[in-house]
């Protein structure tokens, strides 16, 4: 072929290229919601690219009480870190303290001006009960441990913390609650902890046992008295136990709720229409079964979840390389890989910890053991089996998941269309189900959720995280809040998380550059940390008060708990300190946000702490950012 026209045909199909990238590239980014409402940072949020086992919801304080809220996120069964806030810009996660830890919760309950952060260990199963730890934290930004009371908190599989005033006399108490362990013969280990005045936490009561994982918790006010209760949920039906005061609580599930609700994943409060109230949004969803696959024919992908016991997956059609991704199993069988008929044990390079890649080629893989003795040599069995075929099998304890790329057809899998999520409106005695009224039902599996304004028109909306399939890119569910008169789901919002292998799990919302538009943070279980910076209310408005409560002026109580209303334009206002949609822990975000909408006119604010001690205080209309105490 002539020199010119090769160059030409060259250039042609160079060009035709670029235009298939582009078009490609521009069709992702509308799928993924990359041209959306809300844009993932990287800059400002240094993270592990690892895909790690998570623990709840990032817990939020002004740790160094610097002005800028801070992050303390739990990598399950690796160890906590914190990432400080240097006015806009996270640092890099720094190890606090490694190992199996869950709930989280920050407060000065000894009252010397640093904050307390407590955290709950695990218990090995229960073959190495420990008792929560707790860390002083400096305005330098040290942790420093501290002692066990003259009384030790109790040893437990630890679960969940909450430091509030639970007798509302103005100094932080504390909820520790365990996973049940069966050597206790059902006796309750859901302790509460009063706070003597003089720097230490004496056990006082506890709410009754539970079952399993039913310690997940919720503080609220749900009968409005200034009374901080409490909701229960995990296993079974959820409880609510109002608080009597004097740290004593009363099941009234019966009285309030309005039949019994199942299969709780997270619960957050919500004044949806502003009358001053807490109502309540319930999401719902199942775990994955044992043995469930996800297979997407387009993309060739298979996604699997097994736990406690025997396990085979079909034999896969993949060709001479077999290639894993995100493989994940925590100790004992996390790196536990036996190779080829004759079971030779994988090694790994590095950690194993995190989600595993592994590549295989058929000749280092040949064959599958006849008698594999699973139960005594327990872990994972891979070979190469011929006519393109491998197969994956083994016995393992914990949940198990991967992907598996490139397996050419694989059977498909019917599954559950999910559950529905509730919203409960708090009518004063009594909660009613008002989802379909306010055009919130669907079905799915959802895992959390988080309340904010993000629109900033004055409302709060909701923001969902599904459990996801494991092959696909997760989005989240938002809707927002159409002024107290029903939701409106928002599309292609941008909070999308990519990891596949990934389960979604933990959410809360920040304004991390105080710019008094409220952003996203999301952990997926098995995957990655993720921040999400709020455009929505830019292209709108950006009208907003944001008011940091301070200790109480008479006698420094803690903000902790504080109940926190505005007013102005006909509009009224409510939140609480510290409300999160977290299942095990309570964050300290004293910046309290409120969208304004087109409001202009001046603003009456009102902080009631915990002790009753109460501030009114008027700011003139373009006032953004306001200190109330000290």
């Amino acid at each position: 072929m002539h020199y010119k026209k090769l160059h030409t045909l060259y250039l042609k199909l160079f060009l035709t290229a670029c235009i298939v990238i582009a078009i490609t590239t521009q069709s992702f980014a509308q799928k993924t919601g990359e041209n959306g409402s809300f844009k993932e940072v990287f800059k400002e949020f240094p993270r592990q690219d690892k895909n790690l086992r998570k623990w709840d919801s990032p817990v939020i304080a002004d740790l160094d009480q610097d002005g800028y809220p801070d992050l303390l996120i739990n990598d399950h069964g690796f160890g906590i870190q914190v990432q400080w806030n240097n006015k806009g810009k996270f640092s890099k996660p720094y190890d606090i303290i490694m190992g199996d830890l869950h709930g989280i919760s920050v407060g000065d309950f000894d009252k010397d001006g640093n904050l307390e952060v407590i955290m709950s260990r695990g218990g090995g199963s229960g073959s190495n009960a420990r008792n929560s730890k707790i860390f002083r934290v400096t305005k330098n930004r040290e942790f420093i441990p501290l002692p066990d009371f003259k009384e030790p908190l109790a040893l437990m599989r630890g679960r969940t913390v909450a430091f509030i005033d639970g007798d509302n006399d103005g100094d932080l108490d504390l909820l520790n609650f365990a996973f049940p362990d069966a050597s206790k013969k059902g006796q309750s280990e859901n302790y509460i902890y009063e706070n003597n005045g003089k720097e230490e936490l004496i056990l006082n009561n506890t709410l009754p046992a539970i079952k399993v994982d039913g310690q997940k918790t919720m503080v609220t006010d749900f009968n409005n008295d200034q009374i901080l209760d409490i909701i229960l949920y995990g296993n079974g039906a959820l409880k609510a136990y109002q608080g009597n005061g004097g740290l004593t609580y009363k099941d009234v599930s019966k009285k309030i709720l309005p039949k019994n609700i199942t299969e709780v994943t997270g619960i957050a409060e919500i004044d949806f229409d502003n009358d001053g109230d807490f109502d309540l949004y319930i999401t719902r969803g199942e775990d994955f079964k044992k043995g469930e696959t996800f297979y997407d024919k387009e993309t060739k992908t298979l996604g699997f979840f097994t736990k406690r016991g025997l396990f085979q997956l079909e034999d896969l059609p993949v060709g001479d390389l077999l290639t894993l991704e995100n493989f994940q199993s925590q100790w004992p069988n996390n790196d536990t890989y036996f190779i080829g008929e004759s079971s030779y044990d994988y090694e790994f390079p590095g950690e194993t910890h995190s989600g595993k890649n592994i590549r295989l080629v058929n000749s280092d893989a040949l064959g599958f053991p006849d008698n594999a003795n699973y139960k005594e040599k327990k872990g994972w069995y891979i070979g190469y089996v011929g006519n393109e075929k491998w197969r994956i099998a083994g016995f393992l304890w914990a949940p198990a998941t991967g992907i598996i790329r490139n397996v050419k057809n694989y059977p498909i899998s019917k599954h559950s269309e999910g559950l529905h999520d509730i919203l409960l409106e708090n009518t004063g005695k009594k909660f009613k189900d008002v989802t379909k009224e306010n055009n919130l039902y669907f079905k799915e599996h959802t895992t959390a959720v988080t309340v904010a304004d993000f629109d900033n028109n004055g409302y709060q909306d909701i923001l969902v995280v599904k459990r996801g399939n494991l092959i696909h890119a997760n989005a989240s569910i938002i809707y927002l809040n159409k002024k107290g008169k029903g939701f409106e789901k928002l599309q292609k919002h941008g909070v999308i998380s990519s990891e596949q292998g990934a389960i979604g799990m933990a959410v809360e919302t920040i304004d991390y550059d105080k710019n008094g538009i409220i952003d996203v943070i999301i952990g997926n279980e098995r995957g990655k940390w993720h921040l999400f910076k709020n455009e929505l209310a830019t292209a709108k408005n950006n009208n907003y008060i944001t008011i940091e409560v301070g200790t109480s002026k008479e006698n420094k109580v803690s903000p902790l708990g504080a109940f926190v209303e505005i007013s102005s334009c006909e509009n009224t206002q409510t939140k609480r300190v510290g409300a999160t949609g977290a299942m095990y822990s309570l964050s300290y975000d004293t910046f309290v946000h409120f969208g304004r909408n087109t409001c202009d006119e001046s603003v009456e604010i009102k902080v009631t702490w915990s002790n009753g001690e109460t501030i009114t205080q008027k700011a003139t209309g373009d006032t953004q950012n306001i200190k109330i105490g000290n």
